[in-house]
């Protein structure tokens, strides 16, 4: 007789145990074992356990490739959810098996595991192993299917599809009960305390493995609650009107300051500051240099000449590579909205910078819109204290939409939710790549979920606070769609295309490209243990379906994704997508697109780096700043209730109230920007992986050296930060979170 040890550890979480009955069934190459049920006295899977127990056998099985584990019901007691972390197996011969988990298994159901070694579809032979991968991708596409949420955006994940699974589907896919369609506005409606319209259905049906954890949702709901009490309390959330001045909007978050805001709020105003704020601040992607002045901006030498200093010139400045241009050329065409019944405006901005000879980046004009004329003037730092702060306010309002909208939603969040839908559809459990990036899609499907439910929802608070509203979202996230580029998604591409790889105290630069080398480095490991050759990653037809998946569904399968040829006078134009026509040379520049194959190790690394750097450091860097950069509002207004001005000399202290938001629009903002800087509990820093997918010690090996590359890292930065005035650590490693989460 072949005794088979058997060792199953229950996941320390909240309701993680179960008591139902627990059977197993090991499944090997020569055989198979009588269903054996796990029962010793007393509770056997309480949370944070580990039991042990034997399985006998008439023979052995040979090398172990499946283990199958039924859960049933005992006595009375109602069905309930089990979190099963792992299971190892130890053999007659002494042979070693894990049998990683992971998953919540809820009602009674069989499910399926494979021994953890990572292995490619081109690696497997045995035909009940082929079959299993089948299996497992069919039920996975049945569980997560796509939706489009509206015309050029990215597929999201359709929640109304989460229906009970039969019990004899093997992976672990339970659903909960079905619901009303989600396009069904009944559910959309305002619940006490709230003041936009909530999507309550399409929170309260989600596939356990995607959801919040309790502690989690628990920590979510304690950040909220107090900071929206107090300003319902003092009548802030529900009071209009204008602000009657600028120092009342110290008061709305009294309790909640930090020294980022603290700093903002002394030096908002200054133009260093604002300059600071293009390298430094929550959106650090929107500068590009110039090598000539585009023919929609005419600024002269006589304009900006006595800002420059004696022995220079703009021209002089342009051939050394220190002028600078954000253009936000993407609002000229977005549609307003209303806020309290009042007609909302957007400029369209065009902002020139020069990089100082000390090394600070200050702005040297502003035009307010895309079209120069005579009701177009270009402010100048020189024009009157409230004509200059007005026009820097503009572009602060500017900054607001497009980072929310495309810098933020867009291309981290949307753009991670298609990751984590391919991943799952495509990638089987024992797939390299799906142990890879797992940790990396960790609650982003809950969190986009509870966006689309209480922000983009008709009505929701992107409804209540932007001067664009849903609509106007709608619009800047297709335009900012179709223009992105592989190159944007690339930081060390994007750096070099934008011309800012010599800026000095570039933080955001310098600590991206440090995480983004040792992510690269951490990636290439595992990908040259698994694929050795360019055949192994071409005829990976799992592979080569995942990246078509997100080909079609995160680029929408846009050829212009796939490759561009644009004609045009500068490459940095090219990334810009500046669609002008003007005189002088053109240029054919070749773009590199987003992949629809991959064909190299060498390809998949890029594409892999560049796809973990967005889940985790990249939304680091543009979320977790908001609160510091926007508790100050006029720092990052998100309405302008009066017209750009057309004419200088007439901006005073009452104007410039009249034009930033009212104080319940302010409010509303406000509290949105402290929720979603608050990363709940239960988090997993960058390069954190409790879970251990990966039972090769190879793999294991890159993992810890990959952390050991992230704490020197995080030393460094904290190092440079004690010699500067406002600390950057939004890229200290430990302070990323592995996923896109909140």
């Amino acid at each position: 007789m072949a005794v088979y040890r058997v060792r199953v550890t229950t996941g320390p979480y909240l309701r993680a145990g179960t008591l139902d009955n627990i059977s197993v069934t090991l499944v090997g190459m020569c055989g198979e074992s009588p269903k054996q049920l796990l029962d010793r006295m007393g509770r056997d899977f309480a949370p944070g356990s580990v039991q042990k127990y034997k399985v006998c056998c008439s023979a052995e099985l040979g090398e172990l490739l499946l283990l199958r584990l039924h859960k049933e019901r005992f006595a009375f007691f109602p069905k309930d959810s089990w979190y099963c972390s792992h299971i190892c197996v130890n053999g007659p011969d002494g042979t070693l098996s894990h049998f990683p988990c992971y998953q919540w298994i809820e009602g009674y159901c069989t499910i399926e595991l494979r021994p953890g070694t990572a292995r490619t579809i081109c690696q497997d032979s045995v035909p009940l192993l082929l079959d299993h991968r089948k299996r497992e991708l069919q039920a996975r596409q049945e569980c997560y299917c796509w939706k489009v949420y509206a015309p050029g955006f990215p597929g999201i994940v359709d929640v109304s599809n989460f229906e009970e699974m039969e019990s004899n589907k093997k992976f672990a896919l339970t659903k909960t009960t079905p619901r009303a369609d989600q396009d069904d506005n009944s559910g959309n409606r305002y619940l006490p305390g709230f003041p936009m319209k909530i999507d309550v259905p399409s929170l309260l049906h989600m596939e356990p493995n995607i959801r919040y954890s309790a502690t989690k949702t628990t920590s979510l709901i304690f950040n909220a609650i107090p900071v929206s009490l107090g300003m319902k309390l003092r009548g802030l959330i529900d009071r209009k009107g204008s602000w009657k001045k600028l120092d009342d909007i110290r008061n709305i978050f009294w309790c909640h300051k930090t020294v980022t805001s603290e700093y903002v709020t002394e030096h908002w105003c200054e133009d260093q500051f604002f300059g600071y704020q293009y390298l430094n601040g929550i959106n650090p992607v929107m500068l590009h240099r110039l090598s000539s002045l585009p023919s929609k901006l005419p600024v002269t030498n006589d304009m900006v000449g006595p800002l420059l200093g004696p022995g220079t010139c703009l021209q002089t400045e342009l051939q050394r590579g220190n002028i600078f241009l954000a253009d936000y050329w993407i609002l000229a065409e977005a549609p307003v909205h209303c806020l309290n019944g009042r007609q909302q405006y957007v400029a369209a901005p065009l902002c020139l910078l020069w990089l100082n000879p000390q090394g600070t980046l200050m702005p040297l004009a502003i035009q307010l819109s895309q079209t120069p004329g005579p009701d177009s003037p270009i402010f100048l730092p020189t024009d009157s204290d409230w004509d200059w702060l007005l026009a820097k306010t503009w572009v602060r309002n500017s900054e607001f939409l497009v980072h929310e909208h495309n810098t933020h939603f867009l291309c981290t969040h949307l753009l991670c939710e298609a990751f984590a839908m391919a991943t799952l559809r495509q990638l089987p459990l024992c797939h390299p790549i799906y142990k890879l990036l797992l940790p990396h899609t960790r609650y982003t499907l809950q969190v986009n979920t509870i966006a689309r439910a209480t922000l983009l929802n008709p009505e929701g608070l992107v409804d209540k606070v932007t001067s664009i509203g849903r609509q106007g979202l709608l619009y800047l996230m297709s335009a900012g769609l179709a223009h992105f580029t592989y190159t944007n998604f690339c930081l060390p591409d994007s750096l070099q295309a934008r011309g800012v790889l010599a800026i000095p105290n570039y933080h955001y630069r310098d600590d991206g490209l440090k995480i983004w080398a040792a992510i690269e480095s951490f990636v290439s490991e595992i990908v040259g243990y698994y694929y050795p050759s360019d055949a192994s990653v071409q005829q990976d037809s799992e592979l080569q379906a995942w990246v078509g998946e997100i080909f079609d569904q995160a680029f929408l399968g846009r050829e212009s994704s796939g490759s561009l040829t644009l004609v045009v006078r500068s490459k940095v134009e090219a990334i810009r997508f500046i669609q002008e026509r003007d005189d002088g040379d053109w240029i054919v520049v070749e773009t590199e697109g987003f992949p629809r194959r991959l064909c190299t190790p060498k390809e998949l690394v890029k594409f892999l780096t560049a796809i973990i750097f967005n889940c985790s450091a990249q939304h680091a860097a543009v979320n977790s700043g908001q609160h510091d950069f926007g508790a100050w509002m006029p720092n990052a207004p998100s309405s302008m209730r009066q017209p750009p001005p057309q004419t200088k000399g007439t901006t005073t202290l009452k104007s410039y109230l009249e034009t930033l938001p009212e104080v319940n629009v302010t409010c509303n903002n406000i509290l949105l920007f402290w929720l979603v800087s608050q990363e709940p509990k239960d988090q997993r820093p960058l390069g954190t992986y409790p879970d251990q997918h990966f039972t090769e010690e190879a793999p294991q090996r890159s993992i810890a050296a990959f952390q050991s590359r992230l704490a020197q890292i995080s030393r460094d930065i904290r190092e440079r930060n004690q010699g500067l005035a406002l600390p950057y650590a939004y890229l200290d490693p430990p302070l990323i979170e592995n996923s896109v989460s909140i």
